[in-house]
């Protein structure tokens, strides 16, 4: 004997179901933009440095990202982690951007801002040269390398929030993350090579 549901009807708990999602979403309390502006502002701004956006344009690069999740905030579903939402926006932004500048990439100085404003001026130096040397072997890594390597190492985000975040499958974002590792490694090694060459 077909049953009302294999005959196509609805389960009578659909409706309870249904309500129960909208009750759900209704009762889950509204994102207020100011406060993710304050929370995630330093992400977006690390994210778009690490990414590959120069310090003359990585504050309009933020404000362009921050004006996509202005408009669209209210949408927010929660389907995902919301710093894996603004990654999100974060790389489109940035890849827009990085097309734009591509045939006209100015040398761009790392911002001495980085360094932190108490510490003494041996600190702020050996940080900016941490910071100018991060950013030199970001550059040598291919996009998918380098999203991974900033995501996993330098935002300690876990591997399903990675996978999340970029698209990729799990094995592929091991992958990318043990050749960036390595790449680190080689250079790394390079840099203390020539140091101890020019130190000699």
């Amino acid at each position: 004997m077909m049953t009302a549901t294999a005959a196509g009807a609805a389960p009578a708990t659909a409706g309870l179901e249904d309500e129960s999602g909208v009750r759900q979403r209704a009762e889950r309390p509204a994102l207020v933009f100011e406060e993710v502006y304050a929370q995630h502002f330093d992400f977006v701004w690390r994210t778009a440095r690490r990414l590959g956006v120069g310090d003359l344009h990585v504050d309009d690069v933020v404000q362009d990202v921050f004006v996509v999740v202005h408009r669209k905030l209210a949408g927010f579903e929660g389907r995902s982690s919301l710093k894996t939402w603004l990654y999100a926006i974060t790389r489109r932004v940035v890849s827009d951007h990085r097309r734009a500048q591509k045939r006209r990439r100015p040398h761009t100085p790392i911002s001495d801002s980085l360094a932190c404003c108490g510490a003494s001026p041996q600190e702020r130096a050996a940080r900016l040269e941490a910071a100018q040397l991060l950013h030199a072997f970001l550059d040598t890594l291919p996009d998918e390398q380098r999203e991974v390597f900033v995501l996993a190492e330098l935002e300690q985000m876990t591997a399903p929030e990675t996978v999340e975040a970029t698209g990729a499958k799990l094995n592929t974002v091991y992958s990318r993350l043990r050749l960036a590792r390595a790449a680190f490694e080689r250079f790394v090694a390079r840099h203390r090579a020539r140091a101890g060459r020019e130190s000699s």
